[in-house]
This record gives C-alpha cells, structure tokens and sequence, in this order.
C-alpha cells in the first residue's frame, strides 16, 4: 500500500486519522500512528497548554510520525502554532480557515502542511498556498461540513482532476470497502473519522459512543447551515433546532439556542438529550466499540481482500 501518502507521512498505511473535536486526544493519536497511520491531535477542542501537554504524551507513547490538526479559525491561533513549532511537530492538517494565512510560515519551519477542503474551487486555492496535500471532505462527514452539500464520491474525482498534489479522501469512509472505492475514484489516501470516534482509544465519553453505534441510516442531519453546517445526530437537542426553525428564526436566535459548549456537553461530557452529537453518515456502518488496532487491522484486511476479488 505504498503511494505518494505513505512516502509523505512516513507511515505503513494512507489512513489518516480526523483530528475530531473532543474525540482526538493523544491516546487515539499515538494508537493510529501506532497502527501504521497516521494519528492527529484535535487542536479545536484544546486550550494551548493542553494541546502542548496531549503533544508531549503523544511523544511518549509512540515514536511514528503523528500530526495536530488545526482550525484556523481557532480564537489563540498564534499560540498554538508557536507551540507546534516549539514541540517540532512535523505534520499540520488546517481546517476552517484560509490556507494562505498559515502555509507559508508552517513550510518555512519545515512543517508539512495538509488543508481540509469540501470543493474544488477550496482545493485549488490550497494548491495554490503551497500545502503538500489536500483532504477533500464530502458533506457525508460528520461534524462541520462545507456549504456546497457535495457528496464525497462526486467531489473526489472532480478534486483529483483539477490538482497535482496528493489527495485524501474523507466524509463516509469506514470500512476497507469504502477505503478502497475512494482510492479508485482518485485518492491517493482516506481521512477517517467516525470509526476512529467510536473506538477504545477515543476520549468522547463511553455514552456518545454507544450512541454512535446505535444510530442507524437516517439518524444524521446537517443543520445550523446559516451559522456553520454542522451533522448531527438527531437527538432533543437537534428536535429544538428543527422546531426553531419553524419560526423564521434569525441568526442571533440560533445562535442564543445554541449557545456555547454545546459539542463539549454531548461529545466529552455524554449528555446524549441536550449536548451537539457529531457523527457521521457512515455511523450506520459502525457497529461496536473496539481498539484502533483492530480497526486499522480490519480495513487494511478487507481493502486487500476486495482488491484481490476485483
């Protein structure tokens, strides 16, 4: 399964793990890497110095290459790059933001940098910024999604005609299968997160990732598109959105129901009635909780099982 992924990252396999808020700590990190991924930190849901103590236990526990995955958008976006820098991480993933803001200053300290898109027009302009490879996200993903509503096997192909740089494949991806459906339609790699939030390794509370297992098809929705669309799964919470909307309501009154923690109350804290649950489509497809080791050993089995039958 050597490619272009594997030689950029150094790592065995190109699966990439999501740097998913309140899912992604070290522990989930260090066992991709691990595995033969490569793990990323989630830098959205940390506060500076926590990001830099979860970089400091990831060293300890694994010596493969992993990353820290940063939104842009991120309110203390100088401190965490500094302490990136400072840490020497070697791998950045950018999100939510414009890519020229930080590219530049990321590959000038050696960093290789990864930008999450969701269209092509998103692509080229990271391709343009100088990133070393994009992650095209389809709106099957869970979490914050892009405006477009772009399915993740329309927009690959389209990304992958456009671009020269190597490409990940995420949004809907659980399973070797899928793994290699991505790789066929131009991937050169797969971004996973949902299979990887419903793991051992995961730091989302025991409560939400039983949920996760327990949503079947149809149990997502995207919502809140005119704040930042965002997947959900249907829950008292997601009920309260949906009859607020019933009423026209305006951006400041979505925002007040919304309020602030909302991610942190249901993905950390398991509150599964009035915390925001963020999952993917593809939850339907996850079925039991287990260590990363044995996911990463499944997928990589089954990829090469489904390619050899081909």
């Amino acid at each position: 399964m050597q490619n272009s992924i594997t030689e950029l990252f150094k790592i065995k396999y190109p699966i990439i793990q999501g740097g998913m808020v309140w899912n992604s700590g070290w522990r989930l990190a260090s066992a991709v890497s691990i595995a033969g991924g490569l793990g990323l930190i989630g830098a959205g849901s940390m506060y500076p110095e926590v990001l830099r103590e979860h970089i400091q236990k990831c060293k300890k526990s694994t010596g493969n290459p992993f990353g820290v995955n940063v939104p842009l958008l991120y309110p203390n976006i100088e401190e965490i790059m500094d302490i990136i820098v400072k840490e020497d991480i070697k791998i950045v993933f950018t999100s939510a933001g414009n890519p020229k803001s930080w590219t530049t200053f990321l590959k000038d300290k050696g960093i290789t940098v990864v930008h999450v898109v969701s269209s092509v027009k998103f692509a080229l302009k990271a391709q343009d910024a100088g990133v070393d490879a994009v992650v095209a996200e389809g709106f099957e993903a869970g979490g914050h999604n892009g405006r477009e509503e772009t399915t993740t096997f329309t927009l690959i192909p389209m990304v992958k005609e456009q671009i020269n740089i190597p490409l990940l494949a995420a949004g809907g991806i659980a399973t070797g299968r899928g793994m290699l459906a991505a790789m066929v339609l131009g991937a050169d790699g797969v971004q996973i997160g949902s299979r990887f939030a419903a793991s051992t390794e995961s730091s989302a509370h025991d409560n939400f990732k039983q949920r996760v297992v327990d949503t079947k098809e149809g149990g997502t929705q995207l919502t809140l598109k005119e704040l930042a669309p965002v997947r959900l799964i249907k829950n008292q919470f997601f009920d309260e959105v949906q009859e607020l909307y019933k009423e026209n309501p305006t951006k400041e009154q979505l925002k007040e129901l919304l309020g602030r923690g909302r991610a942190k109350k249901g993905m950390l804290e398991g509150d599964l009635v009035d915390g925001e649950l963020e999952i993917g489509q593809i939850a339907g497809l996850i079925h039991d909780i287990k260590p990363v080791s044995e996911i990463i050993k499944e997928l990589v089995e089954e990829y090469e099982d489904v390619k050899k039958s081909i």
